[in-house]
């Protein structure tokens, strides 16, 4: 007699616990449930649409220190299923995928269209049964298998993996606290900084490559690409601060001091000090016309006018005060941050099922047998740049495997 599974979630964790389950076990009957009407949207839109697979690292140790929540939890769980194991299982699909400068890893096709097809694909060519507008509003576990009860009907399964992703609200989480789990509570992480009515952003679409970004009174910092934004600023620089951060931010109300270093390679020692050579070799050039740090032309004049700098002056007539106030505007350049800002396409939720009730060996519930959860549900987020992806691939395997491994040995 065949024994079932029940995934409940159409996303990334979702569709690869549930493709692989039926692939490792043919025996398994598997069905996949899903509230909404669209599968696998965080694949459609992440990355701009081309779908940030994973990250071009392969230290464990290393990787591990990505995830600002879980790193403990992913340093095992990636000892089964690591990012070398998720090339090779897209390729082994036929579908390839490149590494680019920053490390982030998308299909040569840059389509997240080709990951959706490759999942459908699988799950088509093993026989998962995929539901839609299926919303579970209670699992309940009896004595060697579970009900799962949804608003017109009640399924029954033998093994149920839950990866429905985050959910923004603490009560989103009742129905698996039901179950005896502890959830720690969930908050945004992945967001922009907003800067209400700044002056800064009437550059909104300026981009620095590298600078340095400090949050005051705190040992908070990551340096990296920033973007200037109608609203405020965002970009890699950003979106890992505000992963690190995120606890602490909400504690602020998402009010606090930030200090940018537009050119991390210096100091406001060190700049003092090259200041004058910078200054005798291009002497006779007008300051607004001669930028010898390589700042986009529009931040420059901005951090002039900041620093109270007559554009029009030669580098060799600016005076001592003025000068002492561009140095410091170049390194410690500082300004409030009000508020945040998530968008669909990296939002992530930190918080989640505790982590100390699962193992993550085999994604298995400590508090239920046979219920096992793999993605955005647990605890884990890691930063921007295909750590979140390569999580759900992992914990989704693992359930499979486990559940797969399990089935056979009843069978």
């Amino acid at each position: 007699m065949k024994k079932k599974l029940v995934v409940i979630g159409g996303g990334a964790a979702g569709f690869f616990c549930a493709v692989n389950a039926a692939r490792l076990n043919p025996l398994l009957e598997v069905v996949l449930l899903e509230k909404s009407s669209k599968l696998l949207s965080k694949v459609k839109v992440s990355g701009g649409g081309r779908c940030n697979v994973t990250h071009a690292c392969f230290d464990i140790p290393e990787m591990s220190k990505r995830y600002p929540r879980g790193m403990n939890f992913v340093k095992k769980s990636f000892h089964q299923f690591f990012t070398t194991d998720t090339i090779q299982w897209f390729q082994e699909r036929g579908v390839e995928l490149k590494s680019e400068q920053d490390g982030r890893m998308f299909p040569v096709t840059d389509s997240s269209q080709t990951i959706i097809n490759c999942l459908l694909s699988e799950a088509d060519q093993y026989g998962v049964q995929v539901r839609m507008h299926a919303e579970v509003k209670n699992i309940e576990p009896l004595q060697d298998h579970f009900k799962i009860h949804l608003p017109n009907q009640t399924i029954v399964a033998n093994y149920v993996c839950v990866a429905s992703g985050g959910f923004p609200k603490l009560s989103m989480f009742d129905w698996l606290k039901h179950l005896g789990h502890t959830i720690e509570e969930p908050i945004p992480s992945l967001f922009t900084f907003n800067m209400p009515a700044h002056p800064i952003t009437k550059l909104m679409g300026i981009s620095v490559e590298n600078v340095l970004v400090k949050i005051r009174g705190s040992k908070l910092q990551e340096q990296g690409p920033l973007l200037i934004t109608h609203w405020g600023i965002s970009g890699p620089a950003i979106l890992k601060l505000s992963a690190w951060g995120a606890r602490e931010f909400k504690d602020k109300n998402y009010e606090f001091g930030i200090i940018v270093n537009w050119l991390p390679a210096y100091t406001e020692v060190t700049l003092k000090q090259e200041f004058q050579a910078i200054r005798f070799s291009i002497a006779s050039q007008k300051i607004l016309h001669k930028n010898p740090f390589g700042l986009p032309a529009r931040l420059w004049e901005f951090i002039l006018h900041h620093s109270i700098v007559n554009p029009e002056i030669t580098w060799s007539n600016l005076p001592a005060k003025e000068q002492n106030m561009l140095i410091r505007n170049l390194v410690l350049y500082e300004a409030d941050i009000k508020g945040k800002t998530t968008f669909k396409e990296e939002f992530v939720t930190a918080g989640g099922i505790r982590l100390t009730e699962v193992d993550a060996n085999t994604m298995k519930s400590r508090k239920v047998n046979n219920l096992f959860f793999a993605g955005e549900i647990l605890d884990v987020d890691g930063i921007t740049g295909g750590y979140n992806f390569q999580h759900a691939w992992t914990s989704g395997w693992i359930a499979a495997n486990e559940i797969a491994k399990t089935t056979s040995l009843l069978v």
